[in-house]
């Protein structure tokens, strides 16, 4: 292909796709350029099916370089990027949805994406010019690719939806949303909100797939008179006598009859069936004339175009459900004893036990991107699916590219209704372990999460509820059924798996994933309706078992105690190279974090611990003033006084004149280096020097000083409150 470039303006910035001066040798490429956001996107694919596969041998890798921001990243030690973060596998899943479902069903030839970041402006998002430069190198292929697909980034702030905001109005707004589609139909939603409206988020696709249309259109603009080899698809699909003969021996009647409330009672019907034909097709098993493989797979296809035929003509599911209808739901609160909040939200053969930890300040985790500044993350979930949760046998590998995407929607569905962390200070840290499923775990880890945070104690601000939600449509007629709350079949077989999170207020997080090549707004806006009703059904049940955080903490969740300073103390706090503030953890047993508006946090393993560290800050933080007393030391002997430390760090002058009311001939007739020594300040001069006197707590005549202080002043008073005069200000959470 010759040199070519085309150019388009996408919502004030320029969006252009151009074929050089870089050039690969990958099948297809493309370098897309939006602002200053560079991105090459490599398609290569196989002329030959991969031999054996009996699924889409595609994958997908985004490649996230921090030299395209100008940054450096590792340790001292290593430089080179390893495995890629969770930012980039996230994005890499979000490339992949929307365009897996347009390659012809049964294809069996490789396909490689591979979208790399060449250069990054923060203010034009490089995830959805992703998406934009795999599509087009897709389309540059020659293979069976029924694209285009593109994507635009929708965000709302003070009323107004804004297509790719930059960075800060996407800090500022409420909306976060990725919608990519094609021409016709919107093929993948993506988002976090912060109780956003049905309205507003119906509204945001309306405006995406407007400009969606016009990058597609720009797609095929570009693709027209491009040399290409076309690659034809090897399809692996069953032979048509295979599945007339195994149809043969199968009546309406048992097909139907495969239906049960369990996924056990399902297979256990399924596994009759299949014995029932093995035995039949014995002879023409053992004449290799048939394969047990093609027996099954015949039945299956045959049952889950039965299950679909049922869905839509009679509305009939495979556990007998309404359409509308939610599985049996069942919430164990505080299940484990020591952990600090932990819930069991089951709903029908899903489970998760989810477990919410509660840590320090400097227990938040660091994440470090190519687009934006280092950022402290003080929540974060996690979602393990271990093999055993579907009856299944496989090696433990870590967690995949399902299990971070599954945790990343869960904790987005939770963030913007975390308390304020002047209000909490915790960092903290959900699980959600899934023990058993049979459809929408993702869902069911939201409720979880909600639950366990609540259990621990964690003054949300509203609880958060998810669904799953699926569609059976047929294409030919135009004739389709909404499914709330789906199970693994209905996933598996149908056409749409559509996740709502949100409270009563809003939508705060959404996924939506389809087989078919896309859905129109009015289908969105059914199954978004229906999925509200849904979502309030299940919270219903949520708060009838917990309804509402608990008022106090866990017995073994660390204790926080906030303590706000004058940010110029900071540095006493600290000490000559740490040592201070290193003396104090190590001395009472806790974690200190100071921030630069000198909010001090001390995280304690108990109220005494915790108290003792804020009385020594306090003391370092002291400001004394004229006329008040202390219980010093003397420090070092002079010939015309004794220098005392009153409080720590602070030194004052005792001039021998006010050691004791008697006349004092020496100094060390008096004191000694080590003595405690009771003074009182009576001034501090223009040099911020500390002026103190012995005498004056003796009651010597002729003293002239302030007299508006009085007692022992050692951080705290009787009661154990800060003293007048500091600016300390205490918060003890959830006690």
């Amino acid at each position: 292909m010759e040199p070519k470039e085309l150019k388009m303006d996408l919502a004030g910035r320029e969006l252009k796709f151009a074929n050089s001066p870089i050039t690969t040798a990958a099948t297809g490429y493309a370098i897309v350029t939006y602002g200053d956001t560079v991105m090459m996107a490599n398609a290569t694919i196989s002329e030959k099916g991969r031999e054996g596969a009996d699924f889409f041998p595609m994958v997908v890798d985004y490649e996230e370089n921090f030299f395209a921001a100008g940054k450096i990243k590792g340790s001292r030690f290593v430089k080179r990027t390893g495995r890629p973060s969770e930012n980039s596998i996230l994005i890499s899943r979000m490339i992949d949805r929307p365009l897996r479902p347009l390659f012809p069903k049964g294809m069996t030839n490789e396909v490689q994406i591979i979208c790399t970041a060449l250069s990054s402006d923060p203010d034009a998002d490089a995830a959805t010019t992703a998406i934009n430069s795999a599509s087009l190198a897709l389309m540059l292929t020659g293979a069976p690719f029924d694209g285009p697909i593109s994507a635009v980034r929708m965000g709302y702030l003070d009323g107004k939806l804004i297509v790719n905001p930059t960075q800060k109005e996407l800090e500022t707004g409420l909306l976060d949303l990725v919608v990519a589609g094609t021409m016709d139909a919107i093929a993948m939603v993506e988002a976090a909100a912060k109780e956003v409206s049905e309205e507003v988020i119906l509204e945001a696709f309306k405006i995406a797939h407007e400009e969606i249309k016009k990058i597609c259109q720009m797609q095929i603009d570009y693709a027209k008179g491009a040399e290409m080899e076309k690659i034809e698809a090897e399809i692996v699909k069953l032979a048509p006598e295979i599945i007339e003969k195994v149809a043969s021996h199968i009546t309406g009647e048992m097909m139907d009859g495969v239906r049960g409330k369990t996924k056990k009672e399902v297979k256990k019907k399924i596994h009759e069936i299949e014995d029932m034909l093995m035995e039949k097709f014995a002879a023409q098993i053992e004449a290799e004339e048939m394969k047990e493989g093609d027996i099954k797979e015949a039945l299956n296809g045959l049952l889950e175009k039965n299950m679909r035929k049922n869905i839509l003509e009679k509305e009939i599911r495979l556990d007998g459900r309404k359409l509308t209808e939610i599985r049996q739901i069942n919430i164990i609160p505080d299940v484990l004893p020591r952990t600090h909040g932990s819930a069991i939200f089951q709903r029908g053969e899903t489970m998760a036990l989810t477990i919410t930890t509660l840590g320090a300040p400097g227990d938040a985790q660091i994440v470090d991107s190519m687009e934006r500044e280092e950022e402290t993350r003080r929540y974060f979930h996690h979602y393990n699916f271990p093999p055993f949760s579907v009856g299944e046998i496989r090696p433990m590998r870590g967690p995949g590219r399902r299990e971070i995407g599954h945790g990343d929607l869960a904790e987005r569905a939770l963030v913007p209704v975390l308390p304020d962390e002047k209000d909490f200070g915790y960092t903290m840290w959900v699980v959600s372990e899934i023990v058993q499923c049979n459809g929408s775990s993702s869902m069911a880890s939201v409720c979880g999460s909600t639950l366990s945070l609540m259990c621990a104690g964690v003054p949300i601000k509203r609880p958060v509820a998810g669904i799953a939600m699926g569609l059976v449509s047929d294409p030919e007629t135009g004739k389709y059924k909404i499914l709330s709350d789906i199970q693994g079949m209905e996933d598996f077989a149908g056409d749409m798996d559509f996740k709502v999170a949100g409270t009563r207020d809003g939508i705060t997080a959404l996924q939506m994933d389809i087989k078919v090549k896309g859905l129109s707004l009015d289908l969105m806006k059914e199954a978004m309706k229906q999925a509200y009703e849904g979502r309030s059904f299940i919270m219903d049940a949520m708060l009838k078992v917990v309804p509402e955080p608990k008022k106090t903490l866990s017995k073994y969740a660390p204790l926080i105690m906030n303590l706000q300073i004058d940010p110029e103390m900071i540095r006493i706090v600290i000490g000559k190279g740490g040592e201070t503030i290193q003396g104090m953890t190590k001395e009472f047993g806790v974690q200190i974090d100071i921030s630069d508006d000198g909010l001090v946090t001390v995280t304690a393993p108990d109220q005494e611990s915790g108290q003792k560290a804020i009385d020594k800050i306090n003391q370092l933080t002291y400001i004394p003033k004229a006329g008040e007393t202390f219980d010093g030391k003397v420090t070092r002997l002079m010939e015309f006084g004794a220098f005392v430390e009153f409080l720590p760090g602070k030194e004052g002058l005792v001039h021998i004149s006010e050691l004791d009311v008697k006349r004092v001939n020496k100094v060390e007739d008096v004191v000694k280096v080590g003595d405690p020594l009771k003074v009182k300040l009576l001034k501090i001069d223009e040099q911020g020097r500390y002026n103190l006197s012995h005498k004056a707590i003796m009651g010597g005549p002729g003293t002239q000083h302030s007299d508006s202080g009085s007692g022992d002043i050692s951080g705290k008073g009787s009661e154990g409150e800060i003293v007048k005069g500091t600016r300390a200000v205490r918060k003890v959470n959830g006690r």
